[in-house]
């Protein structure tokens, strides 16, 4: 997996946690994943297709996606409140958001699948062609967990977006 596909996500991700919890986050772990993704707690994996292709998720345990949700709400939440599971999505969308926006000033073109809630034990394994990265942002509200499995679909995109 290139550097320039994920380093928009990793920077979107750092801005939107560290700016919507007003704390300082750090980067705990990085590893790269051949096995099938094993869900923490509340995930939503957002489908990209287009010259860039592959999935990102993000995962929180229960407890985690609880206290993000209700500081972005304003208001304590139960960690079984339905906008515990929104206020995640939520969060996949304002990352996603600002990474694409990066990714299509250099030219890349591709379709943003909405926000899928992810409640199974087991997510998606890695293929051949597509490696999967996990990062884990230590926050003081917990740990959020990103899963990063892109690929280049089209080989013209991926030769004009190193030389740009």
């Amino acid at each position: 997996m290139k550097m320039e596909l994920i380093q928009p996500f990793i920077n979107a991700a750092d801005a939107v946690l560290s700016q919507g919890l007003q704390s300082p986050m750090a980067i705990e772990n990085l590893s790269m994943e051949e096995e099938a993704y094993r869900f923490k707690g509340v995930a939503a994996m957002i489908e990209l297709s287009g010259d860039i292709e592959g999935r990102i998720i993000f995962d929180l345990a229960p407890k985690t996606a609880a206290r993000v949700a209700s500081h972005f709400a304003g208001t304590e939440l139960p960690e079984t409140d339905g906008l515990v599971r929104e206020a995640v999505c939520e969060l996949a969308n304002q990352v996603i958001g600002n990474a694409v926006a990066v990714l299509n000033d250099q030219g890349f073109k591709f379709r943003v699948h909405p926000p899928a809630l992810h409640t199974s034990e087991q997510g998606p394994k890695s293929t051949e062609d597509t490696e999967a990265l996990v990062l884990c942002f230590d926050t003081a509200d917990g740990p959020v967990f990103m899963n990063i499995a892109l690929r280049y679909h089209n080989p013209t995109a991926q030769a004009s977006a190193v030389g740009a």
